[in-house]
């Protein structure tokens, strides 16, 4: 749970950026629109396979042998 302590002489709008960063930090929103709505287990599967399959196909479109540049020399 995400918490801040403000000072006395403290900048409010201080504190409340202070508390935006650790919320994001702590990616407390992103699993709040995760858990939004309830997700199949077949779905959830299937979104994470489609990532590896994606995190796959760029690994393999990035690792091959560097490119060749064509001079006009």
């Amino acid at each position: 749970m995400a918490s801040i302590y403000v000072e006395e002489n403290e900048n409010l709008e201080k504190a409340i950026k202070r508390f935006k960063r650790m919320v994001e930090k702590e990616g407390i929103i992103r699993e709040y629109k995760k858990r939004e709505y309830y997700e199949k287990p077949s779905t959830i599967l299937t979104r994470k396979n489609k990532a590896i399959q994606r995190k796959l196909l760029k690994k393999n479109h990035s690792g091959g042998k560097p490119h060749e540049s064509k001079s006009a020399y």
